[in-house]
């Protein structure tokens, strides 16, 4: 038989006739394998390794491309389910709300704290061991019938988060989004601590205020159009000094700054290699300065003890 006579036949369905090749791999193909290319078909296999050899879209500070702005409809569900809980057990917040220094009760009341504090009375708060309240506070709200908004508190900081994470989450990428959310939150606990560590501090401001200063970083590094993001940003400004007279302005300014120098960090690193290590390096460094921070201020309070 000459080669004119020869048979070829699919190289995954050898029973299959055809008479195409694969532009990459030469191989023959049937209609069933073909893969539309540039140019000509592909086989499956060459399809998937050109697809791992693409080099994937990443965000302007590196992180990757997403279209949905998953995180931020997360941290809404996840405020929302909190405060859902809240209405079920409203001790909830006297459990979580960000204390720096407080006292409890024998009748299991919430007072003051004194450093000596009377006999039967017991620390709670930071002061208590409570560290995980720097960042749990963030994640409740004041319950309806409470405060200057009630309600109003969660529905308003929800809203806020909606418009503004559909916006920085996608320039930045989900992780940073996440780090900058988180670390925003933590410097607003921080800054609460420092200034008044008495108070009782609810609310996921501090952390939409760190995003709202991602927000204006971010238009500035992309060169967008800043007249609208100036009178956002003067709006934020005008709340932050309109809370003080309402709400806890100390964690408003510290999620402020904490989250834009994360997003200047994210934003302005070297685009090269480097780039990870110095937006790491600036989170690992401001981590350590709050903590640091909030550790100092803790042996104050406490008379040089560290509660563990």
């Amino acid at each position: 038989m000459d080669s004119e006579s020869t048979v070829t036949t699919c190289y995954r369905h050898p029973r299959v006739e055809c008479y195409v090749r694969c532009t990459r791999c030469e191989r023959y193909i049937c209609p069933d394998c073909m893969r539309e290319a540039a140019v000509g078909h592909q086989c499956p296999e060459c399809v998937k390794e050109g697809a791992r050899s693409v080099r994937q879209a990443r965000t302007l500070v590196g992180g990757r491309v997403s279209a949905v702005p998953v995180v931020t409809y997360v941290l809404i569900v996840l405020n929302v389910l909190v405060y859902l809980a809240e209405l079920a057990r409203p001790e909830v917040v006297d459990r979580f709300a960000m204390v720096g220094a407080g006292l409890a009760g024998p009748d299991g009341g919430h007072y003051l704290w004194m450093d000596p504090y009377p006999a039967g009375f017991s620390p709670e708060g930071l002061v208590g061991g409570e560290w995980y309240r720097l960042l749990t506070g963030a994640f409740l709200h004041l319950p309806p019938t409470e405060g200057t908004f009630g309600i109003a508190h969660v529905v308003m900081n929800m809203l806020a988060l909606w418009n503004l994470g559909r916006l920085v989450e996608p320039m930045l990428g989900r992780v940073h989004y996440l780090a900058l959310y988180l670390l925003s939150a933590l410097g607003g606990s921080v800054l609460v601590l420092l200034i008044a560590p008495r108070d009782s501090v609810v609310g996921a401001s501090g952390a939409i205020f760190g995003v709202g200063a991602a927000y204006y970083v971010m238009a500035r590094r992309v060169g967008a159009d800043m007249s609208r993001v100036n009178r956002f940003m003067a709006g934020l400004l005008l709340w932050l000094v309109l809370s003080a007279f309402v709400t806890s302005w100390e964690g408003h300014l510290g999620g402020l700054l904490a989250g834009g120098t994360v997003a200047f960090a994210f934003a302005y690193a070297p685009r090269n290699g480097w780039r990870p290590v110095v937006q790491v390096g600036v989170c690992v460094a401001l981590v350590v300065v709050l903590g640091v921070a909030a550790v100092v201020k803790v042996s104050e309070l406490t008379g040089g003890g560290i509660p563990q």
